[in-house]
């Protein structure tokens, strides 16, 4: 094995020398195997660490030894990945369990899923990484099966998918769906839209079957669109949203990025902000607070969420049994740019009637209403 110190290759060879021992000894203490003493192994590591060595990884590869890195892959265009704040926040959790670890993310953007495989072989194959983090899971997920086969260790962020042999780092996506419909009936909406991400991705039909469930419940008018999370995708969506002829008085976005193009296309089409239309985003970064009005948001710890997949990660690589693991769900933050529409009384108790579930739903809202008592 080799080693890098101060701009020239410094070998087993020369930190035995230095150390008066044989090479022998140097790798067995470098490696951290029995067959020295531990004043000999702590007095080669001294020494290895004055030389400002680091190990080769190329020489480490071939040894069987750790890669130190785990990969994540995106099958996602390179231009959504730069302008979407969610993916830079769970990049900063991981790395912040990671980097302690001297464990590097190696991070990789491909067109298809079918590449995103192929590169988990390579990966493999080559040793270049240790364990990788799967996003974007879909139903019967082909890279599940293909991980399992390939042995590579893995943790899915997002799920759970009953059965699969990868665990996962999961919150609920429904409830906090459901929450904040809620919140919009109880300010008096009653046609209210979602522009949505990919419908392939389980946590977009997780969200789109509670909205749909939700509005129902309460009676209300309701119209699901599909993006692909660009800010072309969500701009458009929300120009068909608002060019209706009953245009949705309220809107649901599954992104903070979809969320302050629609509130852009919104002010552009001369609809007052929260006055003619209430929006909500997804995430609750720094985007959603900065621009006028601040936007209410479904409130993440996603770097949180980035650090509990790492966590288990590196926990799966060192030999655990992996186990689905469920962290704390969003929480709505209302901000200005929700309110009650214009033009609409907002009295809970002449909108809904006694027991229906909508007065149910602001019942869980607002508290008890007055003909309650």
């Amino acid at each position: 094995m080799a080693f890098e110190s101060h701009g020239r290759r410094t070998t087993i060879k020369d930190i035995a020398e230095r150390a008066g021992v044989s090479k022998g000894a140097v790798s067995y203490a470098l490696n951290g195997r029995p067959g020295v003493s531990d004043e000999t192994r702590a007095r080669i590591l001294a020494i290895a660490k004055e030389l400002g060595w680091y190990p080769n990884r190329a020489a480490r590869a071939l040894s069987g030894s750790r890669a130190d890195a785990c990969g994540l892959v995106l099958a996602r265009p390179p231009a959504t990945i730069a302008l979407e704040p969610f993916f830079m926040e769970l990049i900063a959790g991981l790395e912040a369990k990671l980097s302690p670890r001297a464990v590097g993310l190696t991070l990789q953007i491909v067109r298809s899923v079918d590449e995103e495989i192929e590169l988990y072989r390579r990966w493999f194959g080559e040793h270049r990484v240790d364990g990788v983090f799967v996003v974007d899971l879909t139903y019967d997920d082909p890279r599940v099966a293909a991980l399992r086969e390939i042995g590579l260790p893995a943790v899915v962020i997002g799920g759970p998918l009953p059965g699969a042999p990868i665990p996962s780092v999961w919150h609920d996506e429904e409830s906090v769906v459901i929450e904040a419909v809620r919140y919009l009936a109880a300010l008096g909406h009653g046609r209210i839209a979602r522009v949505a991400g990919a419908e392939k991705f389980m946590h977009t039909q997780q969200r789109t079957r509670a909205f749909k469930d939700a509005t129902a419940a309460l009676g209300l008018e309701a119209e699901t669109v599909a993006t692909d999370y660009t800010p072309e995708s969500g701009a458009r969506a929300t120009r068909r949203l608002l060019s209706m002829p009953e245009p949705p008085t309220a809107i649901v976005f599954d992104s903070d990025l979809l969320a302050v193009t629609g509130l852009g296309v919104a002010q552009q089409m001369g609809f007052v902000v929260p006055d003619d239309l209430s929006l909500i985003g997804w995430d609750d970064s720094l985007i959603s607070r900065v621009v006028h009005p601040p936007l209410s948001a479904i409130t993440r710890d996603i770097e949180g969420f980035g650090e509990t997949a790492a966590h288990h990660l590196l926990a799966v690589i060192d030999g655990a049994t992996g186990q689905d693991v469920e962290v704390p769900r969003g929480e709505l933050t209302p901000r200005g740019s929700t309110a009650p529409p214009r033009g609409e009384t907002h009295h809970p108790d002449r909108l809904y009637a006694r027991n229906t579930p909508a007065r149910v739903a602001v019942r869980s809202v607002l508290g008890p209403l007055p003909q309650d008592h």
